[in-house]
C-alpha cells in the first residue's frame, strides 16, 4: 500500500503539501493542522508504550495503528477527487474503543474529583497523549465546520481521549494513586 523511496521530494518548500488524492493544500490549513495534531497524539502514545505492558500496550498498539488510518481519512477529502474506496475510520473502530473504555471502567471507583495529571510515567505519558488528542479532535471539528469530514472519525477523536483517560486512571493503580484536584487548595 505504501512505498517510500524518498522522504525529501522539495514539493513543500513553497509552503504547500499533497493529499492522498493528488491535491495540494496550504500547510497551514485546517486539514493538514487536523493530521498534524493526530499524527502528535501517535507520538505521544508511542512514548506511552515504552511503559505499557500486556493489555494496556495491546491496546495502546492498536490505537496507533488507528490514528495512522485516521491520518489517512483525513488525508482524502470526502468530496474530493477519489474519494470513493478509500481508507476510511469505522464504526466499529468507535465501537471497540467504546468497549475497551466500559471494560477498564468498570474496575474503577467512580470519581469524586477532576484527575490532575500525573501519577505513574504511564499515566502522566497517557494523560499527555490525552491532551493532545483533545486539541486533534478540535482540530478536526474545526475542519468539519468547513468541509465534509468522516463522522466515524469524529467520533472516534471523541472517544479517544475518554479511552487514554480510563486507561490513565488504571495505570494509577486502578484509579487508587490518581492524582486529585483540591479545589482552591493553594490560597
Amino acid at each position: 500500500m505504501v512505498r517510500l523511496d524518498k522522504i525529501y521530494t522539495r514539493g513543500g518548500d513553497s509552503g504547500e503539501t499533497g493529499l492522498s488524492d493528488g491535491n495540494r493544500v496550504s500547510k497551514a490549513s485546517l486539514r493538514i493542522t487536523a493530521i498534524g495534531a493526530v499524527d502528535e497524539a501517535n507520538s505521544a502514545i508511542g512514548v506511552a508504550r515504552l511503559d505499557a505492558e500486556g493489555d494496556m500496550d495491546a491496546m495502546l498498539s492498536r490505537i496507533q495503528n488507528d490514528l495512522f488510518d485516521l491520518g489517512a481519512d483525513l488525508s482524502a477529502p470526502e468530496d474530493g477527487r477519489k474519494a470513493e474506496g478509500r481508507l476510511r475510520v469505522s464504526s466499529a473502530q468507535v465501537e471497540r474503543l467504546e468497549r475497551e473504555i466500559d471494560a477498564m471502567n468498570e474496575k474503577l471507583a467512580p470519581l469524586t474529583s477532576f484527575v490532575l495529571p500525573g501519577g505513574t510515567a504511564l499515566a502522566a505519558h497517557l494523560h499527555l497523549a490525552r491532551a493532545i488528542a483533545r486539541r486533534a479532535e478540535a482540530a478536526m471539528v474545526a475542519l468539519a465546520a468547513q468541509e465534509q469530514i468522516n463522522e466515524a472519525a469524529l467520533r472516534y477523536a471523541n472517544r479517544l481521549s475518554d479511552h487514554l483517560f480510563v486507561m490513565a486512571r488504571t495505570a494509577n493503580d486502578g484509579g487508587k494513586g490518581d492524582v486529585l484536584w483540591i479545589p482552591g487548595g493553594n490560597r
